[in-house]
């Protein structure tokens, strides 16, 4: 489903965005790869999660300082329980188990669910029934995920996120001063207190806050960001777990029995830790987008090139799932990707790819004074050649909301009297609409090849022939 939501401007009106980030409500034009923090989105998570373990390898001693507080926040569960009071540990746990302010994950709503005081309770009896966390507690509390079923990445991020939540605030603060994202005073729940070893609320700390709801907005650093944790379960599963000991049926060997051995043969799990702490350099954090390689590139346009136009056998598709592989890649950093849509023009289905205006180079820059372009959109079409009900349609689309700079990618160029439709829809409403064909994604990808130019120098070139064009 298609994001869309609205913003008041200093100029009055609003602006439609898709899929809307915070830094895009307000305004501010940055690319995610010159930020600190990973974007959050307004109405849906980021698909990263917080690595512990980050932390631990980090060669700052800031970050090795949070990872020692982080599992000793955690191991004092432990010597709550120990001590007769389960109640405490246990609620304790259950209120770090989720941190809906950073917004991470895979929910649609930014919403999550803690766990209950039973899985709670089966945590916190790994203290007791494993005799080396009842003697030493843990070195990396993302080992629970070994023994209890339904621990993963997300309870994992999110318990880290709750307990280092205070640093997180004060990093909030500080990237928000820096980049001028505006910020309001908000309650926020559930800052742990490493004095008094339990959650607190505090009043009146100025945060970024959702425009949806005016929930508060806690930034998180990219570098700790990972899609995975780096110790994980199926990471152990797949490349440590003695799964012969377990069972030597492999039809029969559960995730349930994995967990069961691991709790009375604490050695394996170990051993598998041990392993991954010698192979730290390794870790680095995910991006939350990856170019693909040059190779891919190549091979990518070579595909399209042989594709025909037209719907015959799904050609049409093909045409669109390539061209939202290639075009991302193309563009980045200079255009972070937004999503690839579907909407309907009389009764017709199109799919865009719609990208965010950083503001980074000046053809980006004057899309933006132009246009009021915050967001590009490209329009895939595999056909011969575009019709008129095409550029209406596009036209129909580049309102004042969205901006009125638009891109065909299709696999000609445009026709004359398709190409003069344009220039009049200059003339008359200052719309631009372009095309880029296969001889131009074709250049592009030469260029990204090289790495000697920027691909949308592409684009930059047929606009100003474009604005040549017009009177």
């Amino acid at each position: 489903m298609v994001s869309i939501k609205q913003r008041p401007t200093a100029f009055g009106g609003s602006c439609l965005l898709i899929r809307p980030r915070l830094t895009d409500y307000h305004g501010i034009h940055a690319a995610q790869v010159d930020l600190d923090f990973a974007i959050p989105f307004l109405d849906e998570d980021i698909p990263l999660y917080l690595d512990p373990f980050m932390l631990w390898r980090s060669p700052s001693q800031q970050d090795q300082m949070l990872h020692t507080g982080l599992v000793n926040a955690f191991n004092h569960l432990g010597y709550l329980a120990s001590q007769g009071r389960l109640a405490e540990a246990t609620e304790t746990l259950v209120i770090a188990s989720e941190c809906e302010e950073v917004g991470l994950g895979t929910s649609l709503t930014r919403k999550g669910k803690r766990i209950g005081r039973d899985k709670a309770k089966e945590i916190l009896d790994l203290f007791q029934i494993i005799p080396q966390y009842q003697q030493n507690g843990f070195r990396h509390f993302e080992e629970i995920q070994f023994f209890v079923e339904g621990i993963s990445k997300d309870r994992i991020s999110d318990i880290s996120c709750n307990f280092l939540k205070s640093f997180l605030i004060d990093f909030t603060i500080d990237q928000c001063e820096k980049h001028g994202i505006p910020t309001q005073p908000c309650q926020v729940k559930y800052i742990y207190d490493y004095r008094a070893n339990k959650f607190t609320t505090e009043d009146n700390i100025r945060l970024p806050v959702n425009p949806e709801n005016g929930d508060p907005i806690i930034l998180v650093p990219k570098r700790w960001l990972r899609f995975a944790p780096w110790i994980n379960y199926d990471d152990y599963f797949e490349k440590h777990c003695p799964q012969d000991e377990i069972s030597h049926n492999p039809d029969d060997l559960t995730r349930i029995k994995v967990l069961a051995y691991n709790r009375h043969n604490y050695g394996a799990v170990d051993r598998y830790v041990q392993a991954k702490e010698l192979t730290f350099e390794d870790c680095v954090n995910d991006p939350l987008f990856s170019q693909i390689p040059v190779t891919s590139a190549k091979r990518v346009i070579a595909q399209i090139k042989k594709l025909p136009s037209g719907k015959d056998n799904g050609s049409d598709s093909k045409y669109e799932k390539l061209v939202g592989r290639l075009l991302p890649s193309l563009f980045y950093p200079k255009l972070d990707f937004a999503q690839e849509q579907a909407r309907t023009d009389d009764g017709v289905s199109i799919r865009d790819l719609i990208f965010y205006n950083t503001r980074s180079t000046p053809l980006l820059q004057e899309l933006m004074d132009d246009y009021s372009s915050r967001q590009i959109t490209f329009e895939m079409k595999n056909v011969d050649s575009i019709g008129r009900t095409h550029v209406d349609q596009l036209n129909r689309y580049l309102t004042d909301e969205l901006g009125k700079f638009g891109l065909f990618v299709t696999r000609n160029p445009l026709k004359r009297a398709e190409f003069t439709r344009t220039v009049n829809l200059w003339a008359g409403q200052r719309k631009t609409v372009i095309a880029l064909t296969d001889s131009d994604l074709e250049q592009m990808v030469e260029v990204f090849v090289s790495g000697q130019r920027d691909p949308l120098d592409i684009v930059n070139k047929k606009y100003r022939e474009f604005q040549r064009a017009c009177p």
